[in-house]
């Protein structure tokens, strides 16, 4: 459409000095299509010639004031082609195919189709309907029968037949809600055993070591319950399962403190470590990163060992599976951004068994 129009308006330009000096208008529209054939022999002297459009338009619009009768002398190409280029620029003024593609509903944007199989994806139970009205709140303006024909062409079938979720995300949801505890051991340079209890959070991965004993008797493990019942407060009202193997330390009045918040006990099986495989993976932690590389002088020494990697744990140290946050917050640290020449900080925790980095501020 633009290059019909630009033709036209060569045209008439074209046309101005032949109504006025009609004398010398073919001499000088012969001078300018020589000219022209000149400048393309010496663009392509390394091959064969090849019209560019911009070349085409121009000869063709050069033609309308040069007689038809002399197209054969000026020229380079036949009488015919130079018609055909004519035609075809007069012709591009008429086509609105282009036009005609643009018409109707625009299409939906990729990240917008991206955010609605998100949502599909994550919301087995809900709808289309229930995925517009989602959109609608988070600002997207969209058609019910729009999302329906996106999770349709994706292949994801109407809720609540969908398919259910994954063993992974089915795990995830019930993590939300469990709390386990498993008991550790440590010795003392001069051979002492000492025993740790360990509380562990599935869903925040926060870790709590109740306390440090030489002898953990029923009622220790029982007070150590208590304690952690006072110290999570209202937290306990999220927490639906207590996980814990089968320990005779672990008596009725232990299960008496979280059965009175209306927690479920859930015993693992015999021998069967593995069913409580995130408190044996933590407790493997602390002996990889600190009880492998101190000393244990006393109760007292174990218990500040621990109680300085505790606070490591939850405030500090990434895990891979709440995307590299520390349990202590759910917050994504902020990017920052010319750090050349800037210091980086450590602090030492335990002697330098474990460090921290930090940018100066």
């Amino acid at each position: 459409m633009i290059i019909s129009m630009l033709y036209k308006v060569a045209r008439r330009l074209l046309s101005f000095p032949g109504v006025l000096l009609r004398r010398d208008t073919t001499k000088d529209a012969e001078l300018l299509v020589l000219r022209h054939e000149n400048a393309v022999l010496r663009r392509q002297l390394a091959g064969p010639v090849r019209y560019e459009p911009g070349d085409r338009f121009w000869l063709a619009a050069l033609s309308g004031l040069i007689p038809r009768r002399s197209w054969h002398e000026i020229f380079p190409v036949t009488p015919g082609t130079l018609l055909a280029w004519h035609r075809r620029f007069i012709a591009a003024k008429w086509d609105y195919s282009a036009r005609r593609a643009r018409t109707g509903r625009p299409p939906t944007k990729a990240a917008l189709k991206k955010l609605i199989l998100q949502l599909a994806r994550e919301n087995a139970q809900w709808g289309h309907r229930r995925i517009q009205g989602e959109l609608a709140r988070l600002g997207h303006p969209i058609a019910a029968s729009t999302v329906w024909e996106i999770l349709h062409a994706a292949g994801i079938g109407p809720a609540p037949r969908r398919a259910g979720p994954t063993w992974r995300e089915f795990l995830t949801n019930q993590a939300e809600g469990i709390i386990a505890v498993d008991f550790f051991h440590l010795d003392t340079m001069l051979g002492h055993r000492l025993y740790a209890l360990a509380f562990l959070e599935h869903g925040t991965r926060r870790l709590r070591i109740a306390g440090v004993t030489a002898h953990p008797t029923q009622e220790w493990t029982v007070q150590q319950a208590r304690n952690l019942a006072a110290d999570l407060g209202t937290r306990m009202k999220s927490l639906r399962f207590l996980l814990r193997d089968r320990d005779g330390k672990y008596s009725q009045p232990f299960d008496a403190v979280f059965q009175g918040e209306e927690i479920k006990i859930l015993k693992s099986a015999p021998r069967t470590p593995r069913m409580n495989a995130h408190c044996e993976r933590v407790i493997g932690s602390i002996r990889r990163e600190v009880l492998d590389h101190v000393l244990i002088m006393n109760e007292a020494h174990a218990q500040q060992v621990l109680t300085a990697y505790e606070r490591h744990y939850n405030e500090h140290r990434p895990h891979r599976t709440r995307n590299q946050l520390p349990p202590g917050t759910d917050q994504q640290p902020i990017a920052v951004h010319g750090l050349e020449g800037r210091p980086v900080l450590r602090t030492r925790i335990l002697g330098g068994v474990i460090n921290e980095y930090r940018y100066a501020s």
